[in-house]
C-alpha cells in the first residue's frame, strides 16, 4: 500500500511515520508514504503561492484548483487501484470499517490535507474523491486526519501489527479494559486491584468477561 499526501507542510510527517509500528511497516515493504509540497506544482515562480481570496467575498483564502491537479496528474497512479480522499469537515465521518475495506481494496491512497477555508470545489469534478471527516469538529488542517486515517489504515494490513491478533476490533471490541503487573497497585494509601477473573486461568470467563465489557 502506498500513501500519497498533498501538504503545504510536509515537513510534519517525518517523525510520526519514522517511530514504532509504521517506521517497521516500511522496513518490511509492507507500507509506503510519501509527501508532496503543494508549493512545487504553483505556477507563481517567485513567491510559490497556492492560495487566493474567495470568490463572493468573506474571510480566509482558498487552495487554487491549479497547483491541486497538477499535483494530482502526477502522483496518482491511473493503472494501479487508487483512492483519492479530500478532508473535509463535511465529508463523511471515517471509521474503522472503512479502514479495513479500503486496506483490501486499494493499492494507493492519495489525499488532499487542505488548509485555510478550503480547496477550490472544482478540483472534485476533475478528478473523483471521496470527502472524508475524522470527527464531528474542524481543526486548522488536514495533515492530522491524513496521519490518522493512514495509520487506521495501514494496521488492518496483513503483517504491519505482526500479529493479526492484536486487531482489538477482530476480538471482543475496542475499549475492553486490560491490565498488567503489578496485581495490586498503591497510590496514597489506596489499593487498586486487578480484576480477580482476569487472575483466575478461566479462560471462558475471561472470555465473558471481556463480552460484557
Amino acid at each position: 500500500m502506498r500513501f500519497d499526501i498533498i501538504t503545504i507542510f510536509p515537513e510534519m510527517f517525518g517523525a510520526y511515520f519514522s517511530e514504532s509500528m509504521l517506521k517497521r511497516a516500511q522496513e518490511k515493504k509492507l507500507v509506503e508514504f510519501r509527501t508532496f509540497n503543494l508549493r512545487d506544482f504553483s505556477t507563481d515562480a517567485k513567491h510559490k503561492k497556492v492560495d487566493d481570496r474567495a470568490y463572493g467575498g468573506g474571510p480566509g483564502m482558498v487552495m487554487q484548483v491549479g497547483p491541486l491537479a497538477a499535483a494530482l496528474d502526477k502522483i496518482v497512479q491511473k493503472k494501479k487501484k487508487h483512492l483519492i480522499i479530500l478532508f473535509s469537515a463535511a465529508g463523511k465521518q471515517f471509521d474503522s470499517k472503512q479502514a479495513a475495506q479500503w486496506a483490501k481494496k486499494y493499492e494507493q491512497i492519495v489525499m488532499i490535507a487542505g488548509r485555510y477555508e478550503g480547496v477550490d470545489s472544482r478540483i472534485k469534478k476533475i478528478y473523483k474523491m471521496q470527502e472524508i471527516s475524522i470527527g464531528p469538529y474542524v481543526l486548522t488542517g488536514g495533515e492530522l486526519p491524513a496521519m490518522v486515517v493512514a495509520d487506521a489504515i495501514s494496521r488492518h494490513i496483513p503483517g504491519v501489527l505482526g500479529n493479526e491478533e492484536s486487531l482489538e476490533e477482530r476480538r471482543h471490541g475496542v475499549g475492553v479494559p486490560v491490565y498488567t503487573r503489578p496485581e495490586v497497585f498503591e497510590w496514597k494509601k489506596k489499593k487498586y486491584r486487578v480484576p480477580r477473573v482476569l487472575l483466575s486461568g478461566d479462560h471462558k470467563k475471561i472470555d465473558q468477561w471481556r463480552q460484557r465489557k
